[in-house]
């Protein structure tokens, strides 16, 4: 059978609810951060953020957290067809908090939750067969139900001559010895444990953990008498964890002392925190093992990835991608808190973005202005009618990729609830209109701090008039909102988009725009997306995306706005801006809605003959701008 994937894991799947507050107790922590959680589930990401192909077997309730994680997993490009929907069950949930460097409480709501009900009968050997290797972890080795339908895994996989690894991953309340208060909980010793442990070791070729793990595999606290009883039953390559110092690799008799064994380079780093570190660690090290490298550089790989984890809140939000591994190794530790190394934090934002936004179509109806001074106009009548303006982009979009909408949340916020869920790319604004010097809408709050109210998929649209000969008083006044605004949004893990209007403050050649984009840059703003104006020539483009690309060149790209120009004008500029890869699409308001609005705010037509005139201008323009992009492509070739 072709093997269509790298690796398959198994076992629990969580909602992890991290504490925001960082060196208090659990008991006071305010609120807490949503990610995905549990050791298999988080292995299954780091793996394919490193260019794996994974899959995970798990389970989740029929229930909001089941498919957040199963959303967040196929986001993460982690194929979710081994992830079984639990009728009867609840998704698994942790509490997490980051007390100091040495404590790191949490609690386990994991009683008959949904990844425990996986059965022998939830296992397909044909999907077993589609990977290379079946990576088990510990904890599902702890009740019958689920061992049985681990080890069959494990069963097929050997019999299809396919590797097999085990993450140890002991947690002493999940198998029953300790109890709820204990989750921080690494070790205690268990006959129990170790006996049934060590009845399924001679099932895998690699074997990881701490040297505590090992003690409870092993039977006995000493580490290297632990690993030899370890070989005694099973002939897997042994990699022993060792925390600051790193870790170490036996793959055939086991040394007298661990500095014997087979290790990589270390990374002295700053430990913020270790939640997650193994299941980092382990994505590292599969990723050598399963691409044939040594084990000094899979072992390289895993500390690197274990610095990551422990340098950032969260376990897979943690995780490197492999581009910004490889550049952590080309560079090196610039310093040990990563979590505040500026260059590196840019390229793990940028290079783990989510979404495939290679086409934008976008119905911008965000304005708030133009649509107040329309005769007629009211802000619930404005409000009903960007209602008017979703139903027209989503009759247009169809459930197809591809589109988006650009809509406020003070006029537009009954249609921009309504968006949710659709498919739809979000942007939202925050400049309050017309502004200049800029200036935000009450909404964001004097801190910004309303942006945490955003859903995590909502894009962050900053409008900003600004000239290369603008003075110093105006350009600093401008600078300290946009810069604001753009740490905010990335605080609250969310996308920012930066539009720029050079031609409102003055005049304007082919290097204004390009400009004003190195300004912005220099001042340490990173734009996931840019919003230009139409450029009447070729030098204008080639410079604004030179000026990008020098910068930045992991950014999400460029759309195109309007100006309320007619269809002809928009069909020109677009044959000139698709000739541009970095130009995804358009994002154009008044051409779509413009005669529409004015004539429904004066009562002139229906509320269905307005979605249809909007529907046919939308359509239009997604066809003009469609049919540019295939010339250019054409004429590339």
């Amino acid at each position: 059978m072709p093997k269509t994937l790298d690796l398959i894991t198994i076992g629990r799947s969580s909602v992890d609810l991290y504490g925001a507050q960082i060196g208090g107790r659990l008991e006071d922590m305010g609120s807490f951060d949503k990610y995905i959680g549990g050791s298999p589930t988080n292995i299954a990401c780091g793996t394919a953020r490193l260019g794996l192909k994974s899959a995970v077997i798990t389970a989740v309730g029929d229930e909001n957290m089941g498919r957040f994680i199963r959303e967040q997993l196929e986001r993460e490009g982690v194929d979710t067809r081994g992830v079984k929907t639990d009728p009867e069950r609840l998704t698994a949930l942790v509490l997490l908090g980051i007390r100091d460097q040495e404590q790191f409480p949490l609690i386990f709501y994991r009683e008959n939750c949904a990844d425990m009900g996986l059965t022998v009968d939830d296992i397909d050997p044909d999907f077993i067969r589609e990977a290379r290797a079946v990576v088990a972890t510990g904890t599902h080795l702890s009740h019958p139900r689920v061992e049985a339908a681990t080890i069959k895994a494990l069963e097929i996989a050997r019999e299809a001559g396919m590797k097999t690894a085990l993450d140890i991953d002991y947690r002493p309340n999940l198998w029953g010895v300790a109890g709820h208060g204990e989750g921080e909980s690494r070790f205690v010793a268990s006959e129990r444990v170790t006996s049934k442990l060590q009845s399924t070791l001679h099932l895998f070729d690699l074997i990881v953990g701490t040297e505590e793990e090992f003690h409870i595999a092993g039977g006995t606290t000493d580490t290297v008498a632990a690993l030899r009883a370890v070989r005694a039953v099973s002939k897997a390559t042994l990699v022993c964890k060792r925390g600051p110092l790193g870790a170490v690799a036996f793959a055939g008799e086991v040394a007298d002392t661990l500095n014997e064994g087979e290790s990589g380079p270390g990374f002295p780093i700053e430990v913020f925190n270790v939640l997650g570190a193994g299941d980092g660690f382990m994505s590292g090290l599969l990723k050598g093992w399963l691409d044939g490298e040594d084990w000094p550089t899979a072992l390289k790989y895993a500390n690197a990835c274990g610095a990551f984890a422990v340098s950032r809140h969260g376990c897979t939000p943690a995780y490197p991608s492999w581009e910004e591994m490889q550049f952590f190794f080309r560079r090196g530790i610039i310093r040990p808190d990563l979590r505040n190394d500026v260059e590196l934090e840019q390229i793990h934002w940028a290079t783990n973005r989510k979404g495939d936004w290679s086409t934008m179509r976008v119905f911008a109806f965000d304005h708030r202005l133009q649509m107040e001074e329309m005769d007629g106009a009211t802000n619930e009548k404005i409000g009903r009618f960007k209602e008017l303006c979703l139903k027209a982009a989503l009759g247009v979009q169809g459930g197809a990729a591809g589109y988006g909408i650009l809509c406020d949340g003070r006029l537009g916020r009954d249609a921009l609830y309504k968006a949710a869920g659709t498919g739809l790319w979000i942007g939202r604004p925050v400049e309050w209109p017309g502004s200049r010097p800029l200036a935000l809408e009450p909404q964001i709050g004097p801190d910004y701090g309303r942006l945490r109210e955003w859903p995590r998929n909502q894009v962050v649209k900053c409008l900003c008039f600004c000239h290369p000969d603008d003075d110093e008083g105006m350009w600093q006044a401008q600078e300290q909102t946009v810069l604001r605004i753009f740490h905010a949004a990335r605080r609250n893990d969310l996308e920012f988009l930066l539009e720029v209007i050079p031609s409102k403050c003055g005049p304007v050649d082919d290097d204004t725009s390009a400009m004003v984009i190195q300004r912005f840059y220099d001042l340490g703003v990173y734009p996931d997306w840019w919003k230009l104006e139409p450029f009447k020539t070729e030098a204008a483009w080639q410079q604004a995306v030179d000026a990008i690309e020098r910068n930045d060149p992991h950014t999400r790209g460029i759309v195109v706005l309007g100006l309320d120009a007619p269809e002809d004008e928009l069909a020109a500029s677009f044959a000139l801006a698709a000739g541009q890869p970095l130009v995804k699409g358009f994002a154009v308001g008044r051409t779509i809605f413009g005669q529409a609005a004015r004539d429904w705010m004066a009562g002139m037509i229906t509320d269905e003959e307005a979605v249809r005139m909007m529907a046919d201008n939308y359509t239009r323009l997604c066809r003009i701008w469609d049919e540019a992009r295939s010339r250019a492509a054409g004429e590339a070739k």
